[in-house]
């Protein structure tokens, strides 16, 4: 069973891609090979199967099997908070309980989605899980599955399990406010990207991103920095990242992740349908995209960029 305590889960935690093969199986040799690569390059916690790592894409079946891989592979190295979210409070819970007996250290989930529930059945929701299993629960406010307004967030703090919040919104004046409403102790993990400085700064406990599986080194260096008061070299870093993303973002930027750590020789396979997945002449496109980045910002330090 889990044996990480919560507050302890801070720092760079990337929302990991899932490893799919050629044919959108499961690949597990490739799972752990990305595994052991993110854990050399020094991240503090890894979080499963959201949207980065594509669950609504997966059974249930292949969202538990993913996760006992990684537990199994991480073997205690860093702690793993699991993302068990679906629109069904049933399916959600089997999925809680699972991560708690393969040995996840948190749960997370986002909102119940696609219908428009209301702050009732979003409070009965995450009440519901939080009763299912002793691990503790990190609530999701992003605006792909709904906003979480100041005060319906209050409310489920108020919930014994809930421990904290994976914030991607970008209203980052709300961080502040809620560790001064709610409490020092409950945990704030900004999870824009492109913002990962306001975050910090505005007093998040840690940043879970996307882009933490293709550059790691870079979130690292802007988390040291604004843990020791070094702005410069944090909005430098945080520019670098920016650049990068926007760019990414004009294709699906999970297979451009998938490209740039390939280029590094680690192989995190394929995308499932209907992301698309690049090679040939698409491949170069986007590679030679990245070059052009390169030189015209003359951007040092980001691994991926330096094989080009």
């Amino acid at each position: 069973m889990a044996n990480i305590k919560l507050p302890n889960f801070r720092g760079v935690i990337p929302a990991l891609l899932t490893i799919f093969d050629e044919n959108e199986a499961l690949d597990e040799k490739r799972t752990r090979g990305f595994i052991n690569h993110l854990l050399n390059k020094g991240v503090n916690g890894l979080y499963l199967t959201g949207s980065t790592g594509e669950g609504f894409l997966m059974t249930l079946e292949e969202r538990k099997r993913i996760v006992e891989i990684i537990i199994n592979e991480v073997a205690g190295r860093v702690p793993i908070m699991a993302h068990i979210g679906a629109i069904g409070t049933k399916n959600s819970i089997e999925l809680a309980t699972h991560a708690y007996q393969a040995g996840a250290d948190a749960i997370s989930s986002v909102p119940p989605f696609y219908w428009r529930f209301n702050e009732e059945h979003i409070f009965n929701y995450y009440k519901d899980i939080g009763e299912a299993t002793p691990l503790p629960m990190i609530i999701y406010n992003v605006p792909l599955a709904g906003i979480l307004g100041f005060n319906t967030i209050k409310k489920l703090a108020a919930i014994e399990r809930v421990k904290g919040i994976k914030y991607t919104a970008t209203t980052h004046h709300e961080i502040a406010l809620i560790k001064e409403q709610i409490g020092r102790d409950f945990l704030i993990y900004s999870g824009c990207d492109e913002m990962a400085i306001s975050g910090l700064i505005n007093g998040a406990d840690g940043i879970i991103g996307s882009f933490y599986n293709l550059m790691p080194e870079l979130f690292i260096e802007i988390y040291h920095a604004i843990q020791n008061n070094d702005l410069v070299t944090a909005k430098a870093k945080q520019k670098t990242a920016v650049q990068i993303i926007n760019y990414s973002v004009s294709y699906d930027y999970f297979s451009v992740m998938r490209l740039g750590l390939k280029w590094m020789g680690v192989d995190a396979g394929y995308s499932r349908r209907p992301f698309n997945n690049y090679s040939g002449a698409d491949e170069e496109k986007i590679k030679e995209g990245f070059r052009e980045l390169k030189e015209k910002y003359a951007i040092t330090g980001v691994d991926f960029l330096e094989k080009l």
